[in-house]
């Protein structure tokens, strides 16, 4: 239980259905669907296609999501891969021969073909129960009215307003600066996108005059896109990966996403006393920092496009973690893991919904970087997303950039799973954050006792490719003894993350609900 003496929000309870988004409209939209007779699926979809305008530097049409499925009345647990392929003509050797190391990360050949849309229809087909105009009617309603930025949208925003070219600058800025906290955004080119889908479901978005101007935009900047490469676009239903720590079962999208990291992660912590560590003190800090280089390292090595990824069950293989648990020494910090050749991000949206009935969904929604690829088709005024920029053009590797491939994923969602049965969906946003922000929420929760909204608020860390990034929450003492260790600490300028969760209490027939106060969001419940 948290001190109410100091600043910070109590869980949210309720009994009928639940939603924790990173904007309070979205989670507002989640609520009024399922009271008007719309399930978990129908609220997603609602909630993520609004966060595409409540948070555009964030998300949106133009971009992938992943997804976890449980459905009501049932203890299975569906992956659905939305994430879009890489076009036909896209060539890692074209790109060597130009001189470059990495996929530019601004430029056109990072754009890969968007597959939220694709993925939305297909739940909606097969999972919702209401029509797809009526779920969709108040994102095209707030897209064409306007929604007020929020703060740390706004905050975000000016950050990455640099970033936007050529068309996306009129329909991303005003009068060539980011809008200013309160100030109203619309968005009526994606309105009038979202009323096509309303009517049509994805040939709306993938056929067409919304088609023609997707890859007619893409094309003059000198893409290799194809209206072929866009009607091709089809998401994909899987399986979850798993594994165990202390009690409970951690479900992770399988790759292209990078969950299987978060499994590792665990599986190297399960080696260790973690309990027995201050919570928020240094050895705790140094010993997830060193679990998360190793971590990462075999995830830079092994994750890909699923038909390239070839070792994942030697990635999740318990003797595996052993062995990397061995190399961790408990007081000094070991050099960075092999530097990363993709790019990697902070930015995306999750979101989580349970109804009445106890389908569980767990989304997560992105254009990878600040405003994808900053660059937005002329018409309709759809950002691009620059997923490809995941892609390494180290020739042979799993993850080579290559034509119709799908790029290694940053964005994961999660599910945990309690003596067979699911208990809590839950996601941390933050691109490579992710599988850390994953562990790190795991062990508060089962390690430390921590109740959900403290396990989220609690301050983190990380030890990524430009050091250790360690939140203002931790004193200083515990800076400073981490950089005695061997790390280079730094605070970074934002806050790493934000996460969003729901638990299923299913003794007591109700739903707590937790967010993460460095986003705008809340949880909501009826």
């Amino acid at each position: 239980m948290r001190d109410y003496h100091l600043p910070g929000r109590s869980p949210v309870l309720a009994a009928n259905g639940l939603c924790a988004t990173s904007h309070p409209l979205a989670a507002k939209v989640a609520i009024d669907i399922l009271e008007t007779g719309g399930n978990a699926v129908d609220a997603a979809i609602g909630a993520g296609v609004l966060l595409g305008i409540c948070e555009p530097q964030m998300t949106g049409i133009g971009g992938d999501c992943f997804v976890l499925l449980k459905p009501a009345g049932e203890e299975r647990v569906i992956a659905l891969n939305g994430s879009g392929r890489a076009p036909a003509g896209l060539s890692a050797a074209v790109m060597r021969e130009k001189g470059h190391a990495t996929v530019p990360l601004r430029g056109v050949e990072a754009v890969t073909l968007p597959g939220a849309v694709d993925a939305f229809c297909t739940l909606s087909e097969n999972w919702g129960l209401l029509a797809l105009d009526q779920v969709l009617a108040p994102a095209i309603r707030y897209a064409e009215t306007g929604v007020p930025v929020a703060p740390r949208v706004a905050f975000d925003w000016a950050i990455a307003a640099d970033t936007l070219q050529g068309a996306a600058r009129g329909y991303y800025l005003t009068n060539g600066k980011a809008p200013a906290v309160g100030e109203t955004f619309r968005a009526p080119g994606q309105a009038e996108v979202l009323r096509r889908i309303a009517r049509e479901g994805r040939a709306g978005f993938y056929e067409g005059e919304v088609a023609e101007d997707l890859v007619a935009s893409l094309q003059a900047l000198g893409g290799s896109h194809t209206l072929d490469d866009l009607a091709a676009t089809s998401c994909t239903y899987t399986e979850p990966v798993a594994s165990a720590y202390a009690g409970i079962e951690l479900l992770e999208h399988p790759p292209n996403g990078q969950g299987a990291t978060a499994n590792l992660m665990l599986n190297i912590l399960s080696h260790f006393d973690v309990k027995s560590l201050d919570p928020f003190g240094a050895r705790r800090a140094h010993l997830e920092a060193e679990a998360t280089k190793l971590a990462y390292d075999a995830r830079n090595r092994f994750i890909a496009d699923p038909d390239h990824t070839s070792r994942l069950q030697h990635m999740l293989a318990p003797e595996t973690a052993a062995k990397l648990a061995a190399l961790i020494d408990p007081n000094r910090a070991m050099p960075a893991a092999r530097p990363l050749s993709e790019a990697v991000h902070r930015d995306t949206v999750y979101l989580t919904v349970v109804d009445r009935d106890g389908m569980a969904v767990s989304l997560i929604y992105s254009i990878f970087h600040a405003f994808g690829a900053g660059l937005a088709s002329d018409r309709f005024g759809v950002l691009f997303q620059n997923r490809g920029a995941g892609f390494t053009l180290e020739e042979g590797h799993p993850n080579e950039a290559g034509g119709g491939k799908r790029p290694m994923h940053t964005i994961i969602p999660a599910m945990l799973r309690e003596g067979g049965r699911v208990t809590l969906p839950f996601g941390v946003m933050g691109g490579a954050y992710q599988p850390c922000g994953h562990a790190r929420f795991v062990t508060n929760l089962v390690d430390y006792g921590l109740d959900l909204q403290t396990a989220i608020d609690a301050p983190r860390c990380f030890s990524g490719v430009e050091g250790m990034d360690v939140e203002r929450g931790y004193a200083p003492e515990v800076r400073a003894e981490l950089a005695e260790m061997g790390h280079r600490v730094r605070i970074p300028e934002g806050p790493l993350g934000g996460a969003q969760a729901i638990r299923i209490d299913h003794a007591r027939g109700v739903l707590e609900g937790a967010s993460d106060p460095r986003k705008d969001g809340c949880a909501l419940g009826y």
